[in-house]
């Protein structure tokens, strides 16, 4: 794999898409494949918003076309990893901090990184403070059969297994993208071929 490499970064549930976005990688951390995903990229989602998008990512219904907007994000996988190390920063690269995406193990797919999303995450402000983010949707996943309760409570022993290990800053707190990569990137074709 070659810096600049386009690698699709997937979320799937029961053999649909419910999540992606085309990233550029950038190198390797600790293990980690490094990839990056930056304002105007096109990508596929599942809406938040008023009755949850959870009711419908159990269903065979198509994800929503968006845009990624507002943030960079540099994220760190690694192939059966049961989560991601993600760094943010603002528009303008100040940096707003850490992330702790708690997924399924990374299945790393050629030019695609494949995992299923959790709903649990963490958030790291950039003074080491934490806090759980959307264990209300975790509760719901329980609640529709995504996950079991002796699943989500190992997706949340995950959570504090990283919370401990404490791996921020990572030293790519500084990094920027070269200039060539602030053209957006469309989401290839075939997204949607599991």
């Amino acid at each position: 794999m070659q810096v600049g490499d386009v690698i699709l970064k997937r979320s799937i549930y029961r053999g649909n898409v419910r999540w992606t976005y085309p990233h550029r990688y950038v190198g390797e951390w600790r293990g980690r494949l490094g990839i990056y995903c930056g304002p105007g990229n096109e990508g596929r989602a599942m809406r938040r918003g008023p009755g949850g998008y959870l009711k419908r990512w159990v269903t065979d219904a198509p994800p929503y076309e968006t845009v990624w907007e507002q943030t960079h994000v540099l994220r760190f996988e690694r192939a059966g990893a049961s989560h991601s190390i993600e760094i943010y920063w603002t528009g303008s690269f100040e940096l707003m901090g850490w992330y702790v995406n708690l997924q399924t193990p990374v299945v790393v797919n050629g030019r695609s990184v494949d995992t299923t999303d959790q709903a649990l995450d963490v958030t790291v402000d950039p003074d080491g403070t934490w806090s759980w983010k959307d264990e209300d949707e975790l509760a719901e996943a329980v609640e529709l059969g995504i996950w079991t309760n002796a699943e989500a409570a190992e997706i949340r022993a995950e959570g504090e297994r990283v919370i401990a290990a404490a791996p921020w800053p990572t030293g790519w707190e500084d990094w920027r993208p070269p200039a060539a990569w602030a053209e957006p990137l469309a989401l290839p074709e075939d997204w949607h071929v599991v």
